[in-house]
């Protein structure tokens, strides 16, 4: 049998509901414009690429057409390449393949590696393109390290199809690309595994 309090309690938290239900709804209700959306995941802690290809996974739940297009990683396999090439044919899958430019220490190398790269994102960026979402994993780096041209990135990825949203990672991405997403979310590192001396584990971090 409820006591009083608990009576007032409930009638209190049902009010808040309600009213917080009345603010959701009326945003739900200006928000009437439909088109693609540029989507910019960065910040310093691990979860921008998960959250990308999270991303992905939830477009192809809804039959939607896919791109990936990996700068800096590929040197390495990943949990997300093996899936996506063994159960995801469909999905338009390519990677810069020179793994981190830290290894390489080969700027001209990766310039010219960065440059083939996006000339394939960039079809994909395309008019013509047939793509529903588009993910642009670590394109942040090319552009921090200018190896990329970040007027003709911007450029590009404004123009794309109307429909097409496409998912940016990477730390960092200047201000431009911000002004350009139309969300920017920042993944902020706590505390990091890494930094305790645990390894990266497969599954987890890559």
């Amino acid at each position: 049998m409820q006591t009083e309090q608990t009576e007032r309690q409930n009638a209190k938290h049902k009010k808040a509901m309600q009213k917080q239900k009345a603010k959701v709804d009326a945003r739900i209700q200006q928000a009437q414009t439909e088109r693609g959306l540029v989507l910019l995941l960065t910040g310093n802690g691990k979860g921008k690429t998960s959250s990308g290809f999270g991303m992905v996974m939830r477009a192809l739940g809804y039959g939607q057409r896919v791109g990936v297009v990996q700068f800096i990683k590929g040197a390495q396999l990943s949990g997300e390449e093996i899936y996506l090439r063994d159960h995801c044919p469909q999905v338009a899958f390519h990677q810069m393949d020179t793994g981190f430019t830290w290894d390489t220490q080969d700027r001209t190398a990766d310039m010219a590696a960065a440059q083939k790269t996006w000339g394939q994102a960039a079809q994909l960026l395309a008019a013509d393109s047939p793509l529903d979402l588009l993910l642009l994993d670590e394109l942040t780096y090319m552009l921090a390290y200018k190896y990329l041209d970040e007027a003709a990135v911007l450029e590009a990825i404004a123009a794309r199809p109307a429909e097409q949203t496409v998912v940016i990672t990477g730390r960092g991405g200047g201000s431009a690309l911000q002004e350009l997403a139309d969300t920017v979310s920042e993944v902020k590192e706590v505390k990091h595994a890494f930094k305790a001396g645990l390894a990266a584990r497969r599954g987890v971090d890559f």
